[in-house]
């Protein structure tokens, strides 16, 4: 077996990252996010990023980091909430967006990871997110033609990984990871604990090591929350 673990996210990226490439980041919010790999690509330098995920993080965190820099040119999202300079790089027109219904982001990346170019949804139909795309009916309703994603990386965080790639998402921290692991040409994974070969149960693996190329450890996470609500205190 190759060996995939690299002592940290920087080793990890040499001689993955290129100008102009598509990234594919884990996460939903703050929620699940390669957080070390983010940092990793702001600190390499590259440029001209086409960024897939659910959103931007926030001003200063998770991909943010990287349109504070500008490395990000263009983002393929279907959220842009939680991020002011999302929002004003955008409005400012320094920013090209393509804005996805969450459900048919997920279908496009799930799509790519499966080798399917296409497929036809309802979603959208008479809607600005039809404009420009093949319509078809089917059984008297009206479809259109969206794409599959493939992205040259695709970085994601999970809990726990063996040495060979196989990996376990926590709870809602999986979302968009498993299958953003599998339209990356390379993945490389961030994880929170490497456990021995043999440790994992093999019917509670969500990512099969086949789809992740690269591994790191990582340390000391923030996992921040992007809005924190509380309860008042009852009195009597």
């Amino acid at each position: 077996m190759p060996n995939k673990l690299y002592p940290d996210a920087g080793a990890a990226l040499e001689g993955v990252v290129f100008d102009g490439m598509m990234v594919m980041s884990g996460g939903f919010g703050l929620c699940g996010i390669p957080e070390k790999l983010i940092a990793a690509l702001r600190d390499s330098g590259v440029k001209n990023l086409t960024c897939v995920s659910n959103n931007a993080g926030v001003d200063d965190f998770g991909l943010g980091q990287l349109l504070r820099t500008r490395q990000i040119s263009r983002m393929v999202a279907s959220y842009v909430g939680e991020n002011k300079e999302f929002e004003r790089q955008y409005l400012a027109k320094e920013l090209d967006l393509e804005f996805n219904p969450q459900g048919t982001l997920a279908e496009r990346i799930r799509a790519g990871g499966a080798g399917i170019p296409g497929f036809y949804t309802k979603t959208g139909v008479g809607t600005l997110v039809a404009e420009g795309k093949e319509h078809k009916d089917f059984g008297g309703e009206t479809y259109i033609l969206e794409t599959g994603l493939v992205a040259d990386l695709a970085i994601v965080k999970a809990w726990k990984a063996d040495p060979y790639g196989n990996l376990v998402y926590r709870k809602t921290a999986r979302n968009f990871n498993p299958m953003m692991a599998t339209a990356g040409k390379i993945t490389i994974a961030e994880v929170e604990e490497l456990v021995e070969p043999g440790a994992l149960d093999p019917d509670c693996i969500h990512t099969p090591g086949v789809y992740v190329q690269r591994l790191i450890v990582g340390k000391d996470y923030e996992k921040r929350v992007e809005q924190r609500t509380v309860r008042q205190r009852e009195t009597a």
